[in-house]
């Protein structure tokens, strides 16, 4: 994404269903920035993953290697699908006039943005109708509550 004509990355860390972990604002993307987004992720989450899903990065490779080896690393065709389809939202903030103006108000923006996602992406298709239609009603609920004064 640019901001202000500068190319910045976006690092995002989603879950197996989907849910944004962590987003990341970064200037590069090499083995050394990939290693600060990984320990960063270690340290919010506590412990190592069984599994990290990447592109072919090779940044990936270097910060996988060194950080956590035991880790099983798949970067495979369509397995970064989730990771890639949490990006969409991010993209079309970035179309037009509503470009981010600092990496700062980036960070804001796509952090607020993904604890919002996460609450209101309900995995329509793991769960009946009648628990879907309470989930939405308690996520609503929390919404309204959040955003009273």
């Amino acid at each position: 994404m640019k901001i202000q004509g500068k190319q910045h990355y976006l690092w995002r860390a989603v879950d197996q269903d989907g849910e944004v972990v962590d987003v990341f604002l970064q200037k590069r993307r090499d083995g050394k920035a990939a290693k600060r987004f990984f320990r960063r992720l270690l340290r919010k989450h506590q412990g190592e993953p069984r599994k990290i899903v990447t592109d072919k990065l090779r940044s990936y490779r270097v910060a996988h290697r060194e950080l956590i080896p035991e880790t099983i690393h798949d970067t495979s065709q369509y397995a970064n699908n989730h990771a890639e389809l949490s990006h969409e939202r991010t993209r079309v903030r970035e179309r037009g006039m509503r470009k981010f103006k600092s990496i700062q108000q980036a960070q804001r923006f796509l952090g607020a943005h993904a604890a919002v996602y996460n609450l209101f992406n309900l995995g329509r298709h793991l769960i009946s109708a009648e628990n879907y239609r309470y989930f939405r009603i308690r996520a609503f609920a929390s919404w309204k509550k959040a955003v009273a004064i």
